[in-house]
């Protein structure tokens, strides 16, 4: 059985991907006659896949769905697909076959051991982050540079919807839309992995109904995945900084990251990191944040 809503999904990304290229971004020669939509032509697509015009149009209207690995590596390269793009695409065509009445993913846990550890370097600001980048667990280093997530109702502890609705958060960030525009396309990459989460679809039309820049990144079919890097802030309390991102992938649970946020020894920003600490060394956690620190609905304590 073809689950149709996935196989457009594919055809569209396909559709996407070859619109962002011109024949000389893709190495098929110069550009011949008019053209009356950005992008590579489907022939030119085609040939360089090594496959017929025929054959990649079905693949793109989603008529074709069983593609050899051969052919899908050969429209990768032809599209110049990078890691990322090349594993949605292959998620989307995996979720062709797919039952669209699945259940959707299991519950997510947060294991003991990984609370611990987030006190334990509670230093440097550090999250756990799930699938649609909920924010399962945190320390209060975390809450104090970015905002308190477990004051927040459930269903609004996640990280790419605060990123993107919460006007405090395009002040914070000084790289807020590179930002902003990563967090959208990791989404889409997770939607892709889970497309039957209707926690993930709810998320995704919150953020189409209330933002249109998300609307605009979401119509692109653009993905990102970045691991490691480099943020920009201006916190209102303690300035600028700017610190080292790592997002490290639990074993374990290929849907968890252990994100750190950290600063160069010595420098301002290591110092405006420390006074942050000891302007909130007062606070301490509620209650609510020691029972609550998990984000919406299906969320299991393992």
């Amino acid at each position: 059985m073809v689950n149709m809503g996935q196989s457009a999904e594919f055809g569209k990304f396909l559709k996407a991907m070859r619109s962002r290229l011109t024949p000389e971004d893709a190495g098929a020669g110069p550009t011949t006659g008019a053209r009356r939509v950005p992008g590579l032509r489907r022939e030119e697509v085609a040939r360089l896949a090594g496959v017929s015009t025929d054959y990649y149009v079905r693949l793109e209207q989603g008529r074709n769905i069983h593609p050899s690995r051969t052919v899908l590596d050969a429209v990768s390269r032809a599209l110049r697909l990078d890691s990322s793009e090349h594993a949605h695409m292959m998620d989307l065509l995996e979720n062709c076959a797919a039952n669209p009445r699945a259940a959707g993913p299991a519950a997510q846990g947060v294991r003991p051991g990984l609370r611990q550890l987030l006190e334990a370097v509670g230093d440097v600001p550090a999250l756990l982050l799930g699938r649609r980048s909920d924010v399962l667990a945190g320390n209060r280093m975390a809450y104090l540079l970015f905002t308190d997530f477990p004051s927040l109702p459930a269903a609004e502890r996640n990280l790419t919807r605060w990123l993107i609705l919460d006007p405090a958060a395009r002040e914070l960030f000084r790289d807020w839309k590179t930002l902003a525009a990563e967090a959208a396309g990791a989404l889409r990459l997770d939607v892709g992995r889970h497309p039957n989460d209707p926690q993930a679809n709810q998320l995704v039309g919150e953020l189409a109904v209330n933002s249109e820049q998300f609307r605009q990144w979401w119509a692109g079919h653009r993905v990102a995945s970045r691991s490691a890097g480099i943020v920009r802030l201006h916190h209102p309390t303690v300035g600028d900084l700017e610190l080292n991102f790592e997002s490290l992938a639990l074993p374990d649970d290929p849907d968890q990251v252990l994100r750190v946020y950290s600063a160069k020894p010595g420098s301002p920003s290591s110092d405006a990191l420390a006074l942050l600490g000891s302007l909130g060394a007062g606070e301490a956690p509620s209650e609510r944040e020691r029972t609550a620190e998990v984000p919406p609905a299906n969320l299991a304590e393992s």
